[in-house]
């Protein structure tokens, strides 16, 4: 029996384990490194061991002393999770040797599907379909094609190739990527199935001999090869579906699998199928499976009972399906900005409507499985998902609005997030009606649009200014009761400024000796004051704006009645950084200070790192003509490799950080000179 459980993981995973944990009675450990040592999962372990550093390199990576901390720790028993050592042979061997129980399948299972091109020759003897692949880049003869590493998963070191020209560059490019997350940079080449649906298996096996499997899940919507969105049972004819068990646990057999894995493969619009890999722990999107078993299997309980040696339940043999359940993952990053990672401290983190954490539902609701809190700081050392947000319901339907609903509703401050981007590609109509493959976002730009449409910002800013001017009135230290703004000339307006997702803005708005809302403007702040506005309740100052009347501010509640209409705004404050969360979509501004101290001024055509990272390597050279879009280095943050590109036609004029550099936001990478520019 497992007494004491370390989980050699960090974020939701750890609190997932954790959760199980406690209603089996099982004491839990966790251990962390500085970065984590504020972080959720580490407060709800019963004990903690820290593992000196902040990189994955130096703490979450290191064998040795997860091992110690279990031995300090009295552990008996090692639950990897997903990610860092999750599919490490060596790693499980280690746990094994050293008298503790490992919660996953076999060492020897692990090394022979953590090569991907030993696994395939394998698999492909047990009767999986495969796809053509190749090794040396010079036999490709088929395009597109998708270069791939041979170790880890999770989309890096993955690019897709159109045609000979741009293969060199990509093998290169996916074996850095490849190396510095698996610490192996070997890759190989496979065939590219054009408008593929990525299709999967959950299976189980014991030590008795037994592989079942638990249904399949529909991972098809993805950003750079990961999935964000995962759904279950999938739109999947039920012949394909069994198909797919038996190739599923075609696979798990071969390999002599225990434990919970996966069987991944890519599904051809013809209705064929191809192995893709197999990952040997359990998924990030397991819940959607589980939500969807009439008994609510938890897999994790699974997972511990199977290493203890115990037979596969008989009702975890091919459970029927009930209901439907889809999954998002909450990621801080921003994906029109080609998915860049976001970092910084999560003010507010708050979801409506959630049922349960980490669980299962008796009836539909909605399953929240977090690694932060409200507080919680988001650092540049790890990947960027926050949290999954699970809805479950008798129809794909029904799943697809309640979830697109709560991400909508949902309060997110302080960092940014792909929430928009989610709610939009789930509320569109192809998703709605199951045309989707791997390529869906590439084929949908309108979805990277911003929930907030611009015409509607104006609004959303002056509820801002309102719930500012009655913080500022109730915060007062003498005549608190006195109307917000008021002043013995009435005529003049007060004015705000803030910093927006468009540029900066002003907000111009006057109320009377009453608090009632007499006129208001926004213009973008270059353009100076705007058009004279009429004295007439709600009348806007510029042509177009809609008539808003003034119904209700508080420092954290603004309601106003726009065009006849009366809508809500909860407004949060942070310093100067205004949330501003609406009935349609969130804003977050800043609020600009009325007499900014000057500043230093960057040269024209500097590049700045969008966040802390390191440079890994610099493409070209000062005083080297470059044009738009060429690449000039290459920086890794949260890791992934992000391209810096060159804005314009020009010249190089400085490469202030060379390779290997780190850097902090903000810092200037590359200067590019314009041909005009006269330097």
């Amino acid at each position: 029996m497992i007494n004491r459980l370390l989980v050699a993981n960090r974020g939701e995973i750890a609190r997932r384990v954790f959760a199980t944990c406690r209603a089996l009675g099982v004491e839990t450990v966790a251990v962390h490194s500085d970065a984590d040592a504020a972080a959720p999962f580490v407060a709800e372990a019963d004990q903690a061991v820290r593992l000196p550093g902040d990189t994955p390199a130096e703490t979450y990576l290191r064998v040795d002393l997860i091992l110690d901390a279990a031995r300090r720790s009295g552990a008996d028993a090692v639950h990897p999770g997903y990610g860092f050592l999750a599919e490490n042979a060596e790693f499980a061997a280690a746990v094994t040797d050293a008298g503790l129980t490992w919660v996953g399948p076999p060492a020897k299972v692990i090394a022979s599907m953590g090569d991907k091109l030993a696994a395939k020759a394998l698999l492909a003897e047990a009767g999986v379909p495969m796809l053509p692949s190749w090794t040396d880049p010079d036999e490709v003869s088929d395009f597109p094609a998708l270069v791939k590493a041979s170790a880890g998963g999770g989309g890096r070191g993955m690019r897709i190739v159109r045609d000979g020209a741009g293969l060199a560059e990509a093998v290169a490019s996916a074996r850095r990527e490849a190396a510095a997350a698996f610490g192996d940079g070997t890759v190989f080449i496979e065939r590219y199935v054009e408008r593929g649906r990525h299709v999967e298996v959950q299976i189980f096996g014991d030590t008795h001999g037994t592989v079942a499997a638990l249904g399949v899940r529909e991972c098809s919507i993805q950003r750079r090869h990961q999935k964000i969105i995962e759904e279950a049972p999938g739109v999947i004819p039920s012949e394909l579906r069994e198909r797919l068990h038996e190739a599923a646990v075609a696979a798990g057999r071969a390999v002599d699998y225990v434990g919970a894995g996966t069987v991944e493969f890519l599904l051809a619009p013809t209705g064929e199928f191809f192995f893709l890999e197999m990952n040997t722990r359990l998924q990030v999107e397991h819940p959607v499976t589980e939500l969807i078993t009439p008994v609510g299997l938890d897999l994790v309980r699974l997972q511990l009972l199977v290493a203890e040696g115990a037979p596969l339940p008989e009702h975890a043999h091919y459970p029927a399906a009930r209901g439907y359940a889809i999954e998002v993952r909450l990621c801080a990053e921003e994906p029109a900005q080609g998915w860049r990672p976001a970092t910084g401290t999560l003010h507010r983190f708050s979801v409506p409507g959630v049922d349960r954490e980490f669980g299962w539902l008796q009836r539909s609701g909605l399953r929240l499985d977090s690694g932060v809190v409200a507080g919680s700081v988001v650092g540049v050392h790890y990947d960027s998902l926050l949290a999954k947000l699970i809805a479950v319901a008798p129809t794909r339907a029904e799943a697809t609005r309640a979830l697109a609903g709560a991400l909508a509703r949902a309060e997110l401050h302080g960092v940014a997030t792909n929430r928009d981007l989610l709610v939009r590609v789930l509320r569109s109509r192809e998703f709605a009606a199951g045309e989707i493959d791997t390529g869906f976002l590439e084929r949908h730009p309108e979805v990277f649009v911003p929930l907030l449409p611009t015409d509607q910002l104006p609004v959303t800013a002056l509820a801002a200014a309102l719930a500012g001017a009655a913080q500022r009135r109730a915060s007062a230290p003498v005549l608190p009761g006195l109307p917000s703004g008021w002043r013995n000339v009435p005529a003049v307006p007060q004015v705000t400024r803030f910093a927006g997702p468009d540029g900066e803005m002003e907000v111009r708005y006057r109320l009377d000796r009453t608090g009632r809302l007499v006129d208001w403007s926004s213009t973008p702040a270059a353009s100076g004051a705007a058009e004279g506005s009429g004295d007439r309740p709600g009348t806007a100052g510029t042509a177009g704006s809609p008539v808003v009347a003034l119904v209700e501010a508080a420092p954290d509640r603004v309601v106003l009645d726009v065009d006849g209409v009366r809508r809500a705004f909860r407004v949060h404050r942070v310093g100067s950084n205004v949330f501003v969360d609406g009935p349609d979509a969130s804003a977050s501004l800043t609020e600009l200070p009325r007499f900014p101290l000057p500043t230093a001024e960057l040269a024209a055509g500097s590049l700045l790192a969008p966040l802390p990272g390191a440079v890994t390597r610099v493409h070209v050279e000062v005083g080297q003509r470059v044009a738009a879009g060429d690449l000039l280095l290459t920086l890794e943050a949260m890791k992934l490799e992000h391209r810096v590109l060159a804005p314009t036609d020009g010249v190089v004029a400085e490469l202030p950080v060379p390779a290997g550099g780190q850097v902090r936001t903000g810092a200037v990478l590359a200067v590019v000179t314009s041909e005009e520019d006269p330097r």
